[in-house]
């Protein structure tokens, strides 16, 4: 067990996140243990965010009984970061394939299985969880996983849930729903190259929620097709109370106004590697060079790659004062302005930004939009 990227890629990585919950990871590394069918195929990564209470022994004691590669990462603990978790992860593997797993939810026997004959170029496959009650959660050993029906265990109503679950994914795949069925991030899979085509998980997520919503978003953006496996399998949800971070209703977490937001990149500004101002590609107007903040706009974007007049880009930069229109594809549409700006300019950006008067203001301000912007 070590932090270091694998030598020889598997076909999967079984990335787990977990944070203070060891009984539920034991629980879930014997239902790993237990795969069938995929021997040799599947490599572990466990990503911790910052636990205290022994979960990095109980990973090392698993490994060194586990007949397949056993990997753990661990950051300190700063707050609900679930992004930057599954992104750690996912950096240790080379594998092809990546299947993402929530710490708290048990797998049935042919559960990864069933993911490797499910998968397809261009597919990222949604799975998700039935919640087991209380009681069933306490009787879960981790010496007799392997010998139980594990399915057989979710109630009634868990799994015509599922099902239901599973006919809403098939509708709205079928009719190419611009932003369903959902992806949860506890339970999916998909091509490494796919995950790396939109830099990971957005790590401005910080906080209960969303994050997984927006990486299906920039998926579905940059041409994946999600589809549902749970016509084929599905996780069962151990009982644990309510994380005290998470909020009642979906519309009241901490990251609703991030995720709502216009303008999202396909490729997020802070994932699995931090994208500077020069890596992304910018289409700016031709009037630029005619007004001071044109010309600084001009000389922070120098090194950067800029799309010609016309193209596509990912950030269109439009600049009042100054003549120039939103005229291109762009992911995002900003907005620049010193003084006034016509309203149905306005109301074509996705981010507008009114600078600071003086040039010290302006040239601090203007960096950090740079920066950040999409």
């Amino acid at each position: 067990m070590n932090e270091e990227p694998a030598q020889s890629a598997r076909d999967v990585a079984l990335i787990v996140n977990t944070f203070q919950k060891p009984r539920h990871l034991a629980l879930v590394l014997a239902s790993i243990a237990a795969q069938t069918g995929v021997d040799g195929r599947f490599e572990v990564i466990i990503s911790d965010d910052g636990s205290t209470d022994g979960t990095a022994a109980l990973v090392h004691d698993f490994a060194a009984q586990a007949r397949f590669p056993v990997r753990f990462t661990s950051q300190p603990h700063d707050g609900f970061r679930l992004a930057r978790t599954r992104n750690a992860g996912a950096r240790l593997t080379e594998s092809d394939y990546l299947l993402f797993l929530d710490g708290d939810c048990i797998l049935p026997r042919d559960h990864v299985a069933a993911y490797l004959e499910r998968r397809r170029p261009g597919r990222a496959l949604l799975g998700y969880c039935a919640r087991l009650p209380e009681d069933t959660s306490a009787r879960l050993d981790t010496a007799t996983i392997a010998a139980t029906d594990l399915p057989a265990l979710a109630p009634a109503s868990e799994r015509r849930l599922l099902t239901q679950r599973f006919r809403k994914a098939w509708w709205h795949a079928a009719i190419r729903h611009p932003s369903k069925p959902r992806l949860a991030g506890g339970n999916c899979g998909m091509w490494r190259r796919d995950f790396e085509g939109v830099n990971g998980c957005d790590e401005r997520f910080v906080g209960w929620g969303q994050e997984d919503d927006d990486l299906g978003l920039r998926l579905r953006a940059a041409g994946v097709r999600l589809e549902s496996i749970l016509d084929r399998t599905w996780s069962l949800h151990v009982w644990h109370p309510v994380d005290t971070s998470a909020t009642p209703r979906w519309r009241d977490g901490v990251n609703v106004a991030y995720f709502l937001r216009r303008g999202r990149l396909k490729r997020c500004r802070h994932g699995l590697l931090d994208r500077a101002a020069h890596e992304v590609l910018w289409g700016l107007p031709a009037d630029a060079p005619d007004t001071p903040l044109g010309r600084e706009v001009l000389a922070l974007l120098a090194d950067a790659p800029q799309a010609a007049a016309g193209e596509p880009c990912e950030v269109e930069i439009v600049l009042r004062p100054g003549r120039g229109r939103f005229e291109r594809k762009a992911e995002c549409r900003l907005l620049l302005i010193e003084g006034e700006a016509e309203p149905s300019l306005g109301r074509q950006a996705d981010q507008t930004h009114e600078l600071q008067a003086t040039a010290a203001e302006r040239s601090t301000q203007l960096s950090r939009i740079l920066a950040s912007c999409g």
